[in-house]
């Protein structure tokens, strides 16, 4: 196993020595401590009416479209219904976890109605690609999510690049939220493409909702707009929903350690090293979807989302206890830790551009 130091863990608190999983582990013990407060506990009224305000908001999105018509004062509807969207995502997510139903039906169907209908993102797709990541976090051959694909997240990914990653990799951070503007798309690619893998449950029901959706969206945008509307609405909704999104899920795991290798640490280390909290109130709450409080999230991924801000306080103090380093910033010091990360691993490109230019003469 090899430890990434391309991202140090912020605090200065060394890491103790992994104990062995089991009843008497570290993650035993504060699971033990979560269960006594009651946080494991569902929260029946809370996603009562998260799920109702999440669906009246986006039926009044879209009659608010239907009202408007055709002009390009639907710009500013696009706009509204990309936040609309992520929540949408942000509770497909809560569903894929079973924070809402305790039962595996009740939470598929809804994650399929609000994921794949509501916003057209495949749940089976997303589910698949999510469990790999919460095994292992920033593990980078098994966490789908640090796979260098556009982007690279170490040197050593860097020094390996080839195509599209070897050419944006040099400058990255500063093109990471433009390129979050095609976040959106990807999605819905990424969607239609997963349903050609024999792996994909519910092909049939995957795709024929996937295909309702895009079909019910396309058809909204060219018969009440004239093409020309229709194209920047299209533009406006999905570049603003990919980067909602992006900003949701950026502060959580990038710029924090990496790890490669067979072993790992234990799973309660392996949560919170690869972590990062942001600090912020209800607002930030919500806008993030509870995800600010990723350490929690990661410990404990069936916990409600009400539950994630009285658990930081008990998982925080626990990690002082066993000497476990537990990081927590503000959201924009996050976004500039996650772009520092971002463009000092691209240096062994730009490094080799320049070594290559000074070649030339």
């Amino acid at each position: 196993m090899t430890f990434s130091i391309d991202a140090p863990v912020a605090s200065a608190t060394p890491a103790a020595p992994a104990r062995p999983s089991g009843p008497g582990s570290d993650f035993a013990r504060l699971s033990r401590r979560i269960g006594e407060a009651g946080l494991l506990d569902r929260c029946p009224g809370h996603y009562a009416v998260r799920l109702a305000l999440v669906i009246a908001a986006l039926l009044g999105g879209w009659g608010a479209f239907l009202a408007l018509g055709d002009t390009w004062w639907q710009l500013a509807v696009a706009a509204a219904m990309a936040l609309v969207f992520g929540q949408v995502a942000l509770v497909a997510h809560d569903l894929a976890h079973r924070q809402v139903f305790r039962r595996r039906r009740p939470s598929e169907t809804w994650g399929r109605l609000f994921g794949n209908l509501g916003i057209g993102m495949s749940y089976g797709w997303w589910m698949n690609k999510h469990t790999r990541h919460h095994a292992n976090p920033n593990h980078e051959e098994l966490d789908p999510d640090v796979a260098p694909d556009i982007l690279v997240w170490s040197t050593d990914q860097a020094r390996q690049s080839t195509g599209l990653a070897r050419v944006i990799g040099a400058h990255q951070a500063f093109l990471f939220f433009p390129l979050l503007t095609l976040e959106g798309f990807n999605l819905h690619v990424s969607s239609m493409r997963a349903l050609r893998s024999p792996s994909m449950k519910n092909r049939v029901l995957e795709g024929t909702l996937l295909l309702l959706h895009l079909a019910a969206y396309l058809s909204a945008l060219f018969l009440v707009l004239s093409p020309g509307k229709a194209v920047a609405f299209l533009a406006v909704h999905q570049g603003l929903f990919g980067v909602y999104l992006g900003c949701t899920f950026a502060p959580n795991h990038k710029g924090m350690p990496t790890f490669t290798g067979d072993e790992r640490p234990d799973f309660l280390r392996r949560q919170v090293l690869t972590s990062r909290n942001v600090r912020g109130g209800r607002f930030t709450d919500m806008m993030l979807g509870g995800l600010n409080h990723q350490i929690e999230h990661h410990l404990f991924p069936s916990m409600p989302t009400p539950h994630l801000r009285r658990a930081r306080v008990i998982v925080r103090e626990y990690c002082a206890e066993i000497g476990v380093p537990y990081h927590e910033t503000g959201l924009l010091r996050s976004y500039r830790e996650a772009l520092g990360h971002l463009h000092r691993v691209g240096a062994p490109l730009r490094r080799g551009r320049g070594a290559a230019r000074r070649g030339d003469h």
